[in-house]
This record gives structure tokens, C-alpha cells and sequence, in this order.
């Protein structure tokens, strides 16, 4: 009896575990099956979409990009001599008016030359003075002879020696004239020359660097050292730089603007005035130089300071827009031979192509379209003409709109005006209308883990066949 009651009380080790593993299995199952109809109820209700509203908002169609400010008048002073640096009358930031002294060369060595070229002109011209006196002896010499040889008083002979020395006599004179020409000259050269030692200013403006230190020797021989730079600093230049994928939407004559640190959003606007045909390659990168230029009152701007500069491609005021991800492009169809579209292509095409092309387009593949006329109000061009137009003309779309009931509706639109993030929709939409940008992560169905799969199955177990995202 005793062994039989202790058999009662202390099962088998074996039975208790079968107990624990029907017990494990009927939880295992249970969690399943709950998790399996959670997940299936989300299915049947369809993707969670995400909305945006339609509403009025002005926005702007930009190519960005990053420039230095530069004076737009500016002048490099050099030294056209050699010599000292003997005094510098100016510092940097100092404000000079033109032909303002900036600057003397010593001037001793100049001076001496223009001494030496005025003694020698002196002296030439004593020498063309007696010359000439020579000149008239030799004529009264030569109209004596030829009367005695008229007379038979002289021979022949002396009389051609008389002749040869008038002719010489007058050739010495006409090369001395040249020689006294040859030695104006000079002297016009070193006095110039001793000009050039005391240097002025050639504009207004303001000193905005120095190269050269006072007592410092300067040649001249070689290339014309650089002392100091004036720069008239009322007007200032953006040479900004634009990469070979944005440079074909740019146009002489569109708006621009920039920032820079510090000014603490405040914009300084100009119109841009040429594009640089040579590009700079930069580690293989192609960037070509676009100018334009700005007032500065106040010299708030300065030399050197970075500028974030934004061109104005197009832009809408008090437009209609939505989230550029919640419209699809549809490309352009066939033609028929009256020239009308055969048939609308690209509406059954998928969702993500279609947004891949949107913004395929805001990154510039509009800057091929025909030129037209806004048809629009709001859709327009930085100066209010047509040459920022042509990038923008109204191109068809769709968009998803949510219904009143429930559900969603997809509508054909009109876009105009459009950059990377929005799209100004011209006709087909309401302000307030929420369209779909988007759909939420679908909740996954619980993965069995290894424990929970039967042999063979490997990782096919959890959720069926297609039941991914949607």
C-alpha cells in the first residue's frame, strides 16, 4: 500500500513533462492564432494612408548654391619703377578720393637720369647751333669761288670741295635734329618715369589691402609688384558657383538673392548679370561662375564673405499646393496627326515611378519645355516675364483625394509651378481637399521563432505568401 500511495502523489517524471508540453503547445497556439487574426482584420481595413491638405501658400522654385563677395570696381596699384619704398600715406580701411598720394618711390636715381637727359639735350643743341653756323660759312665760301671761278680766278676743283662741305655740313645738321628728338624722348621717359615714383590714387574707394611694406625695395624688371588695392566698395559682386546639373536653368536677367552668417535671414537681391562660359573643375567637379551684383549701403557686405545665394527659377504667390509626394507626373502621350494627344499615358503606371519622375522634373528635367505664357494667376516668373515660364508650363497629374464616405478617389490635376517638396496645383483640386502623400508601416505578423517551427519548415512559417507591406 504504501508504494501504490506513493505512485498517486509522485507521478512519473516523464507524464509531468508531457503534462508541461501540451500545455506549452495549446499557449503557443492561442498567441498564433490571436496575432494571426489581428493581423488579418488590419488587411481587410486596407492601407493606412497618410493625408495633406490642400491650401494657399507662397513658395519659390530654386537652384541654390555658394558664392564669395567681391568688389565689382576695383583696382590692383603697382610700382611702374624700381626702387625703395620709401613712404606709405594709407593703411587698410582707409577712405581715398581719386589722385589722392598714396604712396613714394625714392625718387633719387629718376631724378638723376632727368639731369643727365636734359645736360645731353643742352649739349646736342649747342652742337646743332654750331653745325648751323658751319652751314653758312660754308655757303658765302661757295658763292665766293663760284664768282673767281667764273672770273677763271680759281680751278674747278675747289669749287666741288665747296659744295661737298655746304652738303655735308647741312646732312650733319638734319642728323643732330634727329639726335635732339631721340634725347626728347628719353627725357619724356625719365621724367615720366620720376613721375611714376610718387604714386595716387586712380579711383574713390577704400584701401582694402596692402602687399607691400614700407622700405621694402621694389623691381620692376621682371613683373609690376603689386603695393596696395582700392576697391570701391558701394556695389559688390556674388561670384557664385553653380554645377553643370543646374547651370541650363539659369538665364541672364533672372532674380536672385542671398544670406550670409550673421545677417540673420536677411536677403540682399540682385539680378543675375552673366554666366562664366569656362567652368573651374574642382576634384572632377564641374562648376561654372555666375554673377550678379548688389548695392551695399551701410558697407555691411565685405570682401570675402561666403553668400548661400538662391536663383529664382519661378516662383507662385498665394498659390494652391500640395506635398510633391502626393502627385503623379503623366508623361506626355503619342500624337495624332492633327496634332492633338492620341491618349493620356502614364495613369496605370505605379505609384512609386511616378513620384520618382515628379521629382525627376522639380530637379530640373523642365528646363527643356516649350516656352508659353502663364495661363494661370499666380504662376510666374521672378521678373514677371516669360523667360523664368518656360521651366513651369501647366503639365497633367494625378493625386489621390479622400473622400467625404471614406476611401480615397484618385482625380486628374494640373500642375504649374513645382520644386522638390511642393506643387502648385492650377485646376482639379479645392483648398481644404486632403490628398495622400503616403501610407503608414504596415503592422508585420509575428515571425515563429525556431522553437515554435516544425522540421523542414525553416523560415516559412508566420505570415503566408504576398502578406509583406503594402
Amino acid at each position: 500500500m504504501t508504494n501504490a500511495a506513493q505512485l498517486l502523489q509522485h507521478p512519473p517524471r516523464r507524464a509531468r513533462r508531457m503534462v508541461i508540453s501540451v500545455a506549452a503547445l495549446l499557449a503557443v497556439v492561442a498567441a498564433g492564432g490571436w496575432a494571426w487574426k489581428h493581423w488579418s482584420d488590419a488587411r481587410s481595413r486596407g492601407p493606412d494612408y497618410v493625408f495633406a491638405t490642400a491650401q494657399h501658400t507662397d513658395f519659390e522654385d530654386l537652384v541654390s548654391a555658394t558664392g564669395l563677395l567681391q568688389p565689382r570696381d576695383y583696382v590692383d596699384v603697382g610700382a611702374q619703377v624700381s626702387g625703395q619704398l620709401k613712404k606709405l600715406h594709407v593703411e587698410v580701411g582707409s577712405e581715398v578720393t581719386e589722385g589722392q598720394l598714396l604712396a613714394e618711390i625714392d625718387a633719387e636715381q629718376s631724378q638723376a637720369r632727368v639731369d643727365a637727359s636734359r645736360a645731353s639735350l643742352r649739349a646736342q643743341r649747342a652742337q646743332l647751333a654750331q653745325s648751323r653756323i658751319n652751314l653758312d660759312k660754308a655757303e658765302r665760301d661757295l658763292q665766293r669761288l663760284r664768282r673767281l671761278w667764273k672770273e677763271d680766278a680759281t680751278t674747278e676743283e675747289l669749287v666741288q670741295n665747296a659744295e661737298t662741305t655746304v652738303a655735308a655740313t647741312r646732312a650733319q645738321i638734319n642728323t643732330q635734329k634727329a639726335q635732339i628728338e631721340q634725347l626728347q624722348a628719353t627725357m619724356r621717359v625719365e621724367e615720366s618715369n620720376l613721375k611714376y615714383t610718387r604714386i595716387y590714387a586712380p579711383i574713390a574707394g577704400t584701401v582694402v589691402s596692402i602687399t607691400a611694406k614700407q622700405g621694402q625695395t621694389l623691381n620692376t624688371n621682371q613683373a609690376a609688384p603689386i603695393i596696395l588695392r582700392v576697391a570701391d566698395l558701394s556695389t559688390m559682386t556674388v561670384q557664385t558657383q553653380v554645377s553643370e546639373a543646374d547651370v541650363s536653368r539659369l538665364r541672364p536677367g533672372m532674380q536672385a538673392y542671398f544670406t550670409t552668417l550673421g545677417s540673420q535671414g536677411r536677403r540682399w537681391y540682385g539680378t543675375l548679370r552673366k554666366i562664366e562660359p569656362t567652368p573651374t573643375v574642382t576634384n572632377n567637379v564641374v562648376l561654372y561662375n555666375a554673377l550678379f551684383d548688389v548695392e551695399n549701403p551701410g558697407q555691411r557686405l565685405m570682401s570675402q564673405m561666403t553668400a548661400q545665394v538662391f536663383f529664382i527659377v519661378a516662383q507662385a504667390r498665394d498659390a494652391l499646393v500640395v506635398p510633391m509626394a502626393a502627385v503623379s507626373l503623366q508623361r506626355p502621350g503619342p500624337q495624332r496627326g492633327d496634332g492633338r494627344p492620341a491618349e493620356a499615358q502614364g495613369q496605370g503606371a505605379p505609384r512609386g515611378q511616378a513620384q520618382g519622375e515628379a521629382r525627376g522634373e522639380a530637379r530640373g528635367e523642365r528646363a527643356g519645355a516649350p516656352r508659353g505664357e502663364a495661363r494661370q494667376r499666380g504662376m510666374r516668373g521672378p521678373n514677371g516675364g516669360g523667360a523664368q515660364q518656360a521651366a513651369d508650363q501647366p503639365r497633367p497629374a494625378t493625386v489621390k483625394v479622400a473622400l467625404d464616405a471614406g476611401g480615397v478617389a484618385e482625380r486628374e490635376v494640373t500642375v504649374g509651378v513645382s520644386n522638390r517638396v511642393q506643387a502648385q496645383i492650377l485646376s482639379g483640386l479645392q483648398e481644404g481637399e486632403r490628398v495622400v502623400v503616403g501610407t503608414k508601416q504596415a503592422e508585420a505578423a509575428p515571425r515563429r521563432t525556431s522553437a515554435q517551427q516544425g522540421p523542414g519548415l525553416g523560415g516559412m512559417g508566420g505570415m503566408p505568401p504576398g502578406g509583406g507591406r503594402r
